[in-house]
């Protein structure tokens, strides 16, 4: 699953690459970085 937003084929690629090595699906994979990310932005001084 893309997010329909725009992602370079690129960035997909590697989303891909990254669900194939978890071995989770693309959707799980999106989701999971997408929440590390915004944790991230969120509480910026977390390490």
């Amino acid at each position: 699953m893309r997010p329909n937003i725009d992602i370079s084929h690129t960035l997909n690629g590697r989303m891909k690459d990254y669900a194939e090595q978890q071995d989770v699906s693309l959707e799980e994979a999106y989701r999971e970085i997408i929440k590390a990310g915004l944790e991230t932005v969120e509480h910026p001084d977390r390490s």
